[in-house]
């Protein structure tokens, strides 16, 4: 799968000055919702990232995303998986899992995002069901932005500002490697403009 172009086609690979839910700055921007809202890409991308982490020979019980930009690539990851999904929320501020969800004592579970920057919600939410009882066995999303280290790319990063555990893969279909800068160091900031953030978090 060409997953550069199934971006583009679906106009989700943006261009402009975009604050990310890290809170790192960036002159491109991956709008997984607007590849999600067809179903039919929607199955076709999960069937391919449950490929690849059935072929890792993982043993997988359940998905878990963090809400909201990682709810449909979970479930469809988990439905490719055929195994249950579950999705945790920010409640005040804090990551939480809620909804009558109950989790397993050493119940083996993937965290799914659409996007991994630097991992930080997908980190939070293991952090939540690992509390619980889990075992989170690895993380997966649809595209990586090329900070944290993709399970078997040949692209190998520092992964200085990875927040994921590094002992587990991260499954994705792609690296995207954008430039991403800290608000204080953003050229774009520099030239006076405006950063938007067009995700989910904040809005």
């Amino acid at each position: 799968m060409n997953i550069t172009q199934i971006y583009k086609n679906a106009g989700a690979l943006l261009e402009g000055h975009f604050l990310l839910s890290s809170g790192r700055h960036s002159p491109f921007y991956l709008q997984s919702a607007k590849v999600l809202e067809n179903p039919k890409t929607a199955e076709e991308l999960g069937v391919a990232l449950a490929k690849i982490i059935q072929d890792s020979k993982i043993k997988v019980d359940c998905v878990c995303s963090p809400a909201l930009g990682g709810i449909l690539a979970g479930y469809e990851l988990a439905r490719a998986l055929r195994v249950r999904f579950i999705f945790t929320e920010r409640v005040n501020g804090i990551m939480t899992l809620r909804r009558g969800f109950e989790i397993k004592p050493n119940e083996k579970i993937l965290v799914c995002e659409d996007i991994i920057t630097t991992g930080g919600s997908a980190r939070e939410s293991a952090q939540v069901v690992e509390k619980l009882g889990a075992q989170v066995v690895g993380y997966a999303a649809l595209a990586n932005r090329g900070i944290c280290n993709r399970y078997q790319s040949s692209h190998q990063f520092e992964a200085k500002e990875c927040k994921l555990n590094p002992s587990l893969p991260l499954f994705a279909l792609e690296d995207f490697i954008f430039e991403t800068f800290e608000a204080q160091d953003c050229p774009l900031c520099r030239q006076g403009k405006v950063a938007i953030k067009p995700g989910s978090r904040g809005n």
